[in-house]
């Protein structure tokens, strides 16, 4: 029996592409630049299988033409780049990837606020510049992490992550949630139910790990800045739209 035909829009690690070549026909995208909408189109219509990216769409448009395609895996935990209904209609399965990212977005998000605290880009910048001529006592001393108090909107399991990391620091936290989690969750990550103004007044970071949809969208706003510490960070590595990321995606083509 012929192997399934499979369009992978980037190379993926080499034990991923050992897996699916095992046992299917992978034709991989190789070049540095995203596909472009028509290359995508014209690379998918006899496939069964489809690998992609948050930068592509999936929609009426390519599902029409890719009559044979039964599958779209999208590597990523969020899917708001593909038209759910529409492979629905079509009998066409969407996968993602939930969690593998929950520790590594966790790392990054608590990698900002440490550089944001001690001011590592600003001092890196100012070095590079050439611009040091000798040390001071007081020169980009930032201010410090420890003993601060960290307020997460959003404690799913990123959220819970970073809380994790604040306890090395001790830190203290405050959540937000949709709802307020159970006392035990509260007690095991050492954690405070605050409503959102409340923890924005009293919190020295805010890091945000919400999803996107209509109750988050624009959930930021000068009121809400407004009831921050004069003094506060704000780390955000929530995901932004699929339209977001696709402009940010072709002004990096343009570029490069």
């Amino acid at each position: 029996m012929p192997k399934a035909k499979l369009f992978i829009t980037h190379p993926l690690y080499p034990d991923a592409q050992k897996l699916l070549q095992s046992c299917c026909d992978c034709e991989f995208w190789s070049k540095p630049e995203r596909p472009s909408r028509e290359e995508l189109l014209a690379r998918v219509k006899d496939k069964e299988g489809l690998v992609c990216l948050l930068t592509e769409r999936i929609d009426d448009g390519l599902l029409r033409a890719a009559p044979k395609l039964r599958i779209v895996a999208n590597v990523a935990v969020g899917y708001d780049n593909i038209d759910l209904p529409a492979c629905t209609r079509r009998g066409v399965v969407v996968t993602n990837t939930p969690g593998v990212l929950d520790e590594t977005t966790a790392d990054f998000a608590f990698a900002l606020l440490l550089a944001v605290a001690r001011r590592v880009v600003e001092a890196d910048h100012y070095v590079r510049a050439g611009n040091w001529k000798g040390w001071d006592f007081d020169q980009f001393c930032g201010t410090d992490v420890w003993g601060k108090t960290l307020g997460i909107v959003g404690f799913g399991r990123i959220g819970r992550a970073v809380a994790r990391r604040a306890v090395g620091f001790n830190m203290k936290i405050l959540y937000n949630n949709r709802t307020r989690l159970a006392e035990e969750i509260e007690k095991e990550f050492h954690a405070a139910y605050r409503d959102l103004n409340t923890l924005l007044a009293e919190s020295d970071f805010v890091s945000i790990h919400v999803p996107l949809n209509g109750d988050t969208r624009q959930l930021f706003d000068v009121a809400k800045f407004s009831r921050m510490k004069p003094t506060a960070f704000l780390i955000n590595t929530s995901r932004g739209p699929w339209s977001t990321k696709q402009h940010w995606y072709t002004r990096w083509n343009q570029r490069n």
